[in-house]
This record gives structure tokens, C-alpha cells and sequence, in this order.
């Protein structure tokens, strides 16, 4: 438990990247090339979680920068969203080998580092891109297509899970879905 009191030492989102890069608490550090940890503004009023870095990702050291990505920053863009206001990270924060989902034990072992980030940047509202993050942060089993556009609330931050920018990559049918989330998702930040 000596970790857990150590992250609650570092104050700030640099500290706690520095932190994360020295991290071996599963084998996945040991089979990537870097953590990817997050980036944006640390005093963003909105935040974007992910599943879990891919290639791209990795090379970059940056989260979203892949196909995905690119189709993330089109729907942020179309719905008056500016990335660099936005805070961007995943529940993983090392690439699992092959692009795999990650395992339950690696997101279990990341899920202090988000817990942490949210802490520090205090955002009033996540939007939970895809499953993993989906469970992670509201706590639900179920499929993101049954929650999805959905409004939790915890701790005083609205969470609204909605797919996975992958998925629509690979099923144009949840495009329409997402843009209405994303709309959703906008009136909400500016009320």
C-alpha cells in the first residue's frame, strides 16, 4: 500500500507522469517501448478517457495520434471542441503486444494512475471512450451500446460513455450514435 500514499504525494500531473514511466507493477512495461500518460491541459473541464495505447501511440508517446485519433480529433472538431482544451488518456497507459484488449490485472494496476489524474485535474465532466474505461469509471458490466449517451454522475464529475473511435473504424454504423453523444456531451459542458 506504500504506493498508494506516494501518489498522493505528488501534486501535480508532471510528478505523477514521472512517477507512472518508473511503474512495473505488470509485465506490460516490460513489453513496450514507453508509458503513454496522457496530455492536454491540466485545468481541462473536460476529459477523455481510452482504453489502452496502440502502436502509433506508442512510437508518439502520445495518446490518440493513430487512425483512431485522427477520427477522434474530426469529432471533437465538428462538435466545437478544441484538443489542446481537452485533457486526453487512457485506463492503460502501456501498449499491450499485438494491440490486444487489456487484461483485467493491467487495467487494475493503470487504474490508480487515472484515479490520480482525475484527482489532479478535476474535471467537470469524462467521457468514457469504449468498454474498459466504461467499466472502470461507472462501475457497469454492461455493453457500451446500453449505456452509451447515458449520464452517471460520481463524486460531482457527469460521465458519459459512448464507443470507442476504433469501433467506428470498423462499423459506420455507431458513427451517428457517437456525433449524437458528442452533441449531448456539448450542450452539457457549456451549460
Amino acid at each position: 500500500m506504500e504506493w498508494l500514499i506516494h501518489l498522493d504525494r505528488l501534486r501535480n500531473l508532471d510528478q505523477l507522469a514521472d512517477y507512472c514511466v518508473q511503474c512495473r507493477r505488470c509485465k506490460l512495461r516490460s513489453t513496450t517501448s514507453g508509458v503513454v500518460f496522457g496530455e492536454g491541459s491540466p485545468a481541462a473541464r473536460l476529459m477523455l478517457v481510452g482504453e489502452a495505447p496502440g502502436g502509433e501511440e506508442e512510437r508518439q508517446g502520445r495518446p490518440f495520434v493513430g487512425n483512431a485519433g485522427k477520427l477522434l480529433n474530426k469529432i471533437l472538431i465538428a462538435s466545437g471542441f478544441r484538443r489542446e482544451d481537452l485533457y486526453i488518456t487512457n485506463v492503460v497507459k502501456c501498449r499491450p503486444p499485438g494491440n490486444r484488449t487489456p487484461i483485467r490485472e493491467e487495467a487494475d494496476c493503470c487504474f490508480v494512475y487515472l484515479a490520480r489524474q482525475i484527482e489532479l485535474i478535476q474535471p467537470r465532466m469524462i467521457v468514457c471512450l469504449g468498454l474498459l474505461a466504461t467499466q472502470y469509471l461507472v462501475h457497469n458490466e454492461a455493453a457500451v451500446g446500453a449505456v452509451r449517451g447515458k449520464v452517471f454522475e460520481k463524486g460531482g464529475i457527469q460521465i458519459v460513455p459512448t464507443y470507442h473511435p476504433a469501433a467506428l473504424l470498423h462499423d459506420a454504423g455507431k458513427k451517428k450514435p457517437v456525433w449524437q453523444d458528442f452533441i449531448k456531451i456539448r450542450e452539457l459542458y457549456i451549460k
